[in-house]
């Protein structure tokens, strides 16, 4: 790995004991909304640790094995150039879009725009109030739209919790008109079954496709039956986004997907996607559907059709999310072991669980295969307080490369090149110390992406983050400029 100098010594790896172990925001609701953020909507609480973890983290952050809580450290080539804490919206926050000067951030109690015109100076525009759990969000022309997965009271931003037991409970995706960024209107709404944990866009002249993820059904549940084994597609009109409305429910596994347990121990029953990325440009889609992950053609985006479908039996306990490379002879799948919510960035752990795998495409057309090459994980080994594994991240477009930035949660953000897909390595990193030794709490990066010259970041606890990149290896892409990026919806770079 090449050595890059630190704000402070980072060590790369822990000792085994420590191892093993702007502008004032206005609160804007939708149309008619008023609300209050939702109890019912936000993670399970921090979880208290033993004196003896506490001991072990404490000892690694006297030693330099970890920064101190909520310290900044970052190799030489990233610079922290601004970052905006929480304001109305206190719930997590998630997932990014962006459009022009502006990016939009998913949070559990709604969503938040900036101006990032300035990226050293980044401007509130708007809160929206409507919370729905997770919030995944995308941006298409005049439109935005949210996945809501909880189970709720009404299709309202001023909805309430409910129990999914109740059929009158509604789940799905949301519709607002953002031609007026300072004022965004709630348009639409269409429930589906599971609700919407993500959701994908597949941008047409006069529609969009949105692809809905969902899983773990229950017989208890109206909405949301087994068996579970595909997606909701929806079909949203331009001009009218009232009329949008599902038009399939394609089912991706018709053998039930992996069994998982006892079968597979460990890893996740498949009853369902988590998320899916489309690459448009070449007609292709990836899935991560927690034990399985697929490669398919979306020629027909109403019709998608599996060319292949791989399992990782023995490393892969939920498959996550999957990012092509620029040439889309590779895909990066994400294991969450964990689920966002446990310590897996230690040496209990190793390097191929709570990871990376980045797979080959070989072959033509529907022929095509995914061949596994390597695992890749952050080596910068956290403290097991402190929750990381492989999450949100996109590619850098540098022709000739395969880079990638990604989120590690309290692991922080990597930068690194699979351009050799057996041979990855990290080229950059930033990462803030624990937000608590006493607890382990869901916190750090949810998602990191490279937009327009800019590393950014939605930091979960602590707001988003703008970072710049400085590498003779990245610094080619600073000249790609895109009007849009929906990292699930990935554009061809180059081809502008």
């Amino acid at each position: 790995m090449t050595l890059l100098h630190t704000t402070r010594v980072r060590r790369r790896r822990l000792g085994a004991a420590a191892a093993v172990a702007g502008l004032i925001a206005t609160l804007l609701t939708a149309t008619n909304a008023v609300a209050s953020p939702d109890p019912g909507d936000t993670t399970a609480a921090p979880v208290a640790v033993s004196s003896d973890t506490r001991a072990e983290a404490e000892a690694a952050l006297a030693n330099g094995g970890i920064p101190g809580v909520d310290e900044i450290v970052h190799s030489g080539n990233i610079e922290h150039l601004a970052n905006v804490p929480k304001d109305a919206l206190l719930g997590l926050n998630t997932d990014l879009a962006f459009q022009g000067k502006y990016a939009f951030a998913g949070n559990y109690d709604g969503f938040r725009i900036f101006d990032i015109g300035n990226p050293k100076k980044p401007k509130t525009v708007a809160q929206v109030l409507c919370p729905g759990s997770q919030n995944d969000i995308s941006v298409s022309g005049n439109l935005l739209f949210l996945s809501t997965d909880s189970s709720r009271s009404d299709n309202s931003c001023a909805s309430t919790t409910q129990p999914a037991t109740e059929k009158s409970s509604w789940e799905g995706i949301k519709v607002f008109d953002i031609s007026d960024k300072r004022h965004p209107e709630y348009v639409a709404s269409v429930e589906t079954a599971c609700g919407s944990h993500t959701h994908t866009i597949v941008p047409k002249r006069n529609d969009v496709y949105v692809y809905v993820s969902s899983y773990s059904p229950n017989a208890a549940f109206p909405d949301c039956q087994p068996p579970h084994d595909g997606i909701s597609v929806i079909k949203v009109p331009r001009k009218a986004p009232e009329q949008a409305r599902i038009v399939n429910f394609p089912v991706l596994f018709p053998d039930g997907g992996n069994p998982g347990a006892p079968d597979n121990p460990g890893v996740s029953k498949t009853t369902g996607c988590h998320d899916i990325t489309v690459l448009p440009s070449e007609d292709l889609a990836a899935g991560a559907c927690m034990g399985d992950g697929l490669l398919f053609s979306i020629k027909d985006p109403a019709n998608p059709k599996i060319i292949d479908r791989v399992q990782d039996n023995v490393n892969f306990a939920f498959w996550h999310s999957a990012t092509f490379n620029q040439d889309a002879d590779k895909v990066v799948f994400t294991d969450e072991l964990g689920g966002g919510g446990a310590a897996t960035c230690n040496e209990e752990i190793g390097p191929n669980r709570g990871a990376d795998g980045i797979y080959d495409i070989v072959g033509r057309g529907d022929h095509r295969k995914l061949v596994f090459r390597s695992y890749y994980k952050i080596d910068r080994y956290q403290a097991d307080v402190e929750v990381c594994v492989a999450h949100n991240g996109s590619i850098i477009p540098v022709k000739g490369r395969d880079l990638m930035v990604q989120a590690w949660y309290q692991g922080g953000i990597s930068v690194w090149d699979f351009t050799d897909s057996s041979k990855p390595e990290e080229i950059a990193y930033f990462e803030r110390g624990p937000v608590s030794l006493d607890a382990v709490t869901t916190a750090g990066p949810w998602s990191a992406y490279y937009y327009n010259g800019y590393i950014y970041s939605n930091d979960i606890a602590k707001g988003l983050d703008v970072l710049a990149l400085h590498d003779r290896r990245t610094d080619p892409a600073k000249r790609v400029r895109l009007d849009e990026l929906n990292v699930q919806t990935q554009p061809d770079y180059f081809d502008r």
